[in-house]
Parts: C-alpha cells; sequence; structure tokens
C-alpha cells in the first residue's frame, strides 16, 4: 500500500493507467479528487486529514452511517466463527435474516444476493416463472441496475442504447401516469416493476393514488407488482418501508444497499408463500455462490436490530423535514438556480434551472467539506441522502454550506 499522506497524484495515477481515466477526470472535477482515508459516523476523512461530511451517504448505503459498531461487532465476532458459509449445510444466520425481513415486510420467502442490480434479477425471473408471462413495465428514468435484466427495465437510453438488443417485452411509461399503466398492462405482463421514490430518476415521489392504482391494476390482469426498495428501504423516507406511505403490500419487494449496515454488500428479494410456490421443486433454480454468507446476514441483522430499536424511521421523518424545510429557504432566495426542492424522509432532491449548476455547488460544497452528488438520470438534480443518525447540527452545517454554495454559483453565473 502507498503511504498515507499524499497519495492523490499516486492513486490518480493508477485511476488513469488500469481502472477508469474518464472516472478519475470527472471525480476532480467534482472538487472530491482526493484519497478516501477512513470514515466513522456521518464523517469521511482523506488521505490528508481533512473531514467531509457525507450528505450522499453511498446513495442510500450509510443509513446507519459509516462504521456503526454494532454492525462491525456483528461482523468481526462471524470473521472468527465462518467468514463464508460451506453451501452444504443450513445457514442459520440466513435463516434468522430470512424470518426477521418477512416479519418486517409480511413476505414469507427472501432470496439473497450481493447487490440490489442482482436482486431486481431475481425478481424479474421470479415474475416470469410465477406468471408464465414474457411482458414487462417500468417507469421511464428509472434505476434498477446495470446488468442486463436490471438494464432492460431501467429508464435511461443513455445506459440502454449501447447493451441492446437486451430482453424483450419491456414497456416502458412515464413515471405517476396511471392512464399510461393502465394501458401498458395487458395479459402478457409478467409484473410492473416501480421505485416508491426514483432515486436515480430525480428524486420524484409516486403522486397519492399512483401505487395503489398500480396494485389494482396488477390484482385485476394477474400480473405481479414489484416495488424495488433498494434505494427508498429500510427507513430512508420515514417508513421501514416507502410503499407504506400508501398502504400498498407488493408482491415481490427488493431490498439492498443500506440492509448491510454501511459494512458488507448484501441484496434480496422478498415474495409471498403462494407466488414462492414456482420454485417447488426446483431449490436450485435460482442460485448464488456468496448470497446469504455469514458476513452479510451477520450485517444485516445487527442492522434491522438498530434501524428498528433506534427508530430511525422516525429520525428521518423528523430531520427530514428539517432539512427540507432549509433547503426550500434556501430555494427562495435563489430561484434562479433552484427550479424545485422534494422528497420523502431524508431522501431529498433539488432541481436546478440547469445543469451546469451541478456542478458548480457540488464543486463548493466540497470546498466547504460537505459531499453531495447528482442523481444518475437526471444530473440537474442533486441529491441530499445523509445517514439516518445525522444530527440537527450537521444538518444545519449542510444548509450553511449549501447556501454558500448557491451565493458562489450565482456569482460565476451572472443573469
Amino acid at each position: 500500500m502507498l503511504a498515507s499522506q499524499n497519495r492523490s497524484p499516486q492513486i490518480s495515477k493508477l485511476y488513469r493507467e488500469h481502472l477508469s481515466p474518464d472516472l478519475a477526470r470527472l471525480i476532480k472535477f467534482s472538487g472530491l479528487g482526493t484519497v478516501e482515508e477512513s470514515a466513522l459516523g456521518t464523517v469521511v476523512t482523506d488521505c490528508e486529514g481533512d473531514e467531509y461530511l457525507d450528505f450522499a451517504g453511498g446513495y442510500g448505503v450509510f443509513s446507519l452511517g459509516h462504521r456503526h459498531p454494532e454492525v462491525v461487532a456483528a461482523v468481526e465476532a462471524q470473521l472468527h466463527r465462518m467468514p463464508l458459509s460451506a453451501k452444504v449445510f443450513l445457514n442459520p444466520l440466513a435463516a434468522e435474516l430470512a424470518a426477521e425481513l418477512a416479519r418486517l415486510t409480511r413476505l414469507d420467502y427472501a432470496f439473497f444476493a450481493n447487490s440490489g442490480t442482482e436482486a431486481v434479477e431475481g425478481a424479474l425471473k421470479l415474475a416470469r416463472l410465477h406468471t408464465g408471462r414474457p411482458g414487462l413495465v417500468a417507469a421511464d428514468q428509472a434505476f434498477h441496475g446495470k446488468t442486463m435484466g436490471a438494464l432492460s427495465v431501467s429508464g435511461r437510453k443513455t445506459y440502454r442504447d449501447p447493451f441492446e438488443p437486451l430482453i424483450p417485452g419491456v414497456t416502458h411509461i412515464p413515471f405517476g401516469d396511471p392512464a399510461a399503466l393502465d394501458a401498458a398492462v395487458t395479459d402478457s405482463t409478467a409484473a410492473v416493476i416501480l421505485e416508491p421514490v426514483q432515486g436515480e430518476g430525480g428524486i420524484h415521489v409516486a403522486p397519492d393514488g399512483y401505487l395503489q392504482r398500480a396494485r389494482a391494476l396488477c390484482t385485476e390482469r394477474g400480473a405481479l407488482l414489484i416495488a424495488d426498495e433498494v434505494q427508498t428501504g429500510l427507513g430512508r423516507t420515514g417508513r421501514m418501508l416507502a410503499v407504506e406511505h400508501w398502504n400498498v403490500q407488493p408482491d415481490i419487494l427488493v431490498l439492498a444497499k443500506a440492509l448491510g449496515g454501511g459494512v458488507m454488500p448484501i441484496g434480496c428479494f422478498l415474495a409471498s408463500s403462494e407466488i414462492w410456490q414456482a420454485y417447488k421443486g426446483r431449490p436450485l433454480l435460482h442460485t448464488s455462490t456468496f448470497g446469504g454468507n455469514p458476513l452479510a446476514c451477520a450485517a444485516a441483522l445487527a442492522t434491522l436490530k438498530v434501524l428498528q430499536r433506534d427508530d430511525l424511521a422516525g429520525r428521518a421523518r423528523e430531520l427530514g423535514a428539517r432539512l427540507q424545510a432549509g433547503l426550500q429557504a434556501v430555494w427562495s432566495d435563489y430561484p434562479e438556480l433552484i427550479a424545485e426542492v422534494r422528497g420523502l424522509g431524508l431522501m431529498l432532491g433539488v432541481e436546478l434551472r440547469e445543469e451546469g449548476f451541478g456542478g458548480s455547488l457540488i464543486m463548493e460544497m466540497a470546498k466547504q467539506r460537505v459531499i453531495a452528488v447528482y442523481t444518475l438520470n437526471q444530473p440537474r438534480v442533486i441529491r441530499f441522502e445523509p445517514p439516518l443518525t445525522v444530527t440537527p447540527d450537521e444538518v444545519e452545517r449542510c444548509l450553511q454550506a449549501f447556501r454558500a454554495s448557491c451565493q458562489r454559483t450565482r456569482a460565476r453565473f451572472p443573469r
């Protein structure tokens, strides 16, 4: 390993030569071209000792913050017992985690993968297997991952077109439009896959009545409703699951990101026992070598314990309201820069009038040691997704940095 100090030029060189020259340039342009060294709670420290307040939160990964001590302890203890499963015996941690998720989601069975996109792949396969139908309905600007099936139902052509042909039978419709949904769901539709809040699509919250209509249409026409809660799930929006805001029960639920407590990668999809019957007599039809490994399951069990005991969903509601009000106050003072503030809980987006403003704002916030990022499918939207453990003082510090960044950006782009 390279010496801990002054590593940025060396690491940047390695990125350019062996990882991604374009990514190295993009990170440097954002003002975050330094090298990460350590992290704890809401703070990331670089190789020169500078501390950054993390309001990107790993795009939803760090709901418990970085290196939560209870999650780290659970993983460390398991590391000294059995890091990976032998895969020929019953896995006690996977069984316990599946049971706890069943209790929380009211869905009976779980399959564990290593990421959100893998979990989406499994959900799509199960929907086709159960229904015997090929069709899938997804929303424009949705993001479900970048493996072939997940990419097929993602909603930005920039990422899909280079890999065409993708899986057939996918219909994309405008998000939040019940009439388009009604027209798209037919007797050949296996599933409708939706995010309750589009994360990478620009933090768009499903309009009231939309998910209820999707639920009713799927029930009426024999299709399944898949809720992709990879980013919204586990307290992020102020409820344990975002679908709870609308009292909607999906047929298949997808979780990942926050499930590993910011320590281990893990994803899963869950479904009712009726739907799981599609696997009857075929237990090896869908498998994963590392899915449900003991380290990941130990992290997830500790994460669910902390989320519930500390009522982090409630904390997301309280501090999300404070952060949203503060962002709206900045909006009122800089309407020439900001078009809208929206979101739920601690999943908030600021839509800018022009895409070029985003780079300036992110760079200026980095100068003040606050991390913010844009959304992948809508670069005109800056997201704020801090750990659910964030403090009121840290929310205020972020707001001060954002206001100052807006002031400097307005000076950079005078009207």
